[in-house]
């Protein structure tokens, strides 16, 4: 077939812009139109949700601040290294649901043998990454607001807590048909984004090849 003139003259620049234009809607195309049979991933890819910044606390609570001593506060400043009075001390960074992979699971504060071993699967999933598991942390939302129980606060040191978890971040976790809040493990990314779902009872293994994956190919967190 015999194209016509005119049109002979614009196929290049047609081809052209066809080219140009793929790395833009081709992923558009093969979402809508190619769904692959078999996915390397175990976890169920979720529609990303951006999750709020909550602050996160240490699984142990702090403990309260000394009661100031009658030393005179200049002398007393310069000798801990503290700034002396007139003087700005930096802010200490407050951690967030932001910056890293975050593992998250949501439980009771009392914790019983199925709630501590998801919070033993997320010590050793973020332990099982070797070098890279400073990229890595473990965050509990405490869902009925209590004090998580105190046998837990050494065995588990490190894991994060959310002690009053907004009911709306819970209800923002997507939950598979006929499972419960308490039945899922998520995984955050570093800019906050939910994307991520694992079954009940996961298989441990399976979520740490995933995780590596990821951290191999991930250029943030």
């Amino acid at each position: 077939m015999t194209l016509p003139t005119g049109l002979r003259r614009k196929l290049p620049l047609i081809i052209l812009v066809l080219v140009c234009a793929t790395p833009a809607f081709g992923p558009y195309l093969l979402w809508f139109f190619w769904k692959p049979g078999d996915y390397s991933n175990y976890g169920e890819l979720v529609t990303p949700v951006a999750l709020p910044a909550v602050v996160l606390e240490p699984l142990a609570p702090l403990p309260a601040p000394p009661v100031p001593s009658a030393v005179p506060v200049a002398a007393a400043t310069a000798a801990a290294g503290a700034p002396l009075p007139g003087t700005t001390a930096p802010a200490p960074a407050v951690p967030t649901l932001r910056g890293k992979w975050f593992l998250v699971m949501a439980d009771g504060a009392a914790c019983d043998a199925r709630c501590e071993h998801k919070i033993w699967q997320l010590r050793q999933l973020r332990t099982m990454q070797g070098k890279e598991m400073e990229r890595v942390e473990r965050v509990w939302l405490v869902d009925d607001r209590g004090e998580p129980a105190a046998r837990l606060h050494e065995p588990f040191a490190g894991t994060w807590v959310v002690r009053q978890p907004d009911p709306a971040l819970l209800a923002a976790l997507p939950l598979a048909k006929g499972a419960e809040l308490r039945d899922h493990i998520w995984l955050v990314d570093p800019l906050g984004n939910l994307m991520m779902r694992y079954p009940p009872d996961a298989d441990a293994s399976r979520i740490r090849r995933d995780m590596t994956r990821l951290l191999k190919y991930s250029r943030i967190g």
